[in-house]
């Protein structure tokens, strides 16, 4: 199946999906020319809002490894190891750093 169809394959499913009325949460990522257009991560009022948030990050987690062609628990454990490392930066820090890189260019 040649990438195009493949494509045209999964929106179409995708779209399925997105029509059912019984849907809890969903996690949709619109790329345009290898750039993220928009995102959008939503969830009903019902039910365990922890519970329906991991389930989100998990899925996401899946998607990432499958597209990657990597282990799910490697791709999981990156992303908490950078998030763990994101707490430690300040927005200051950062700005910081960025500017010791433009002064010596």
């Amino acid at each position: 199946m040649s990438d195009a169809s493949e494509f045209d394959t999964d929106r179409r499913h995708a779209r399925e999906l997105l029509a059912d009325d019984d849907l809890t949460a969903l996690h949709l990522g619109v790329v345009h020319e290898d750039e993220t257009v928009d995102t959008v991560v939503s969830r009903t009022g019902e039910g365990d809002e922890r519970l329906q948030a991991l389930s989100l990050l998990a899925t996401h987690i899946r998607s990432v490894a499958a597209e990657a062609g990597a282990d799910p628990e490697a791709v999981a454990a990156d992303a908490a190891a950078i998030a763990g490392q994101l707490d430690d930066l300040s927005v200051k820090a950062m700005t910081d750093a960025t500017e010791g890189d433009d002064t010596q260019r």
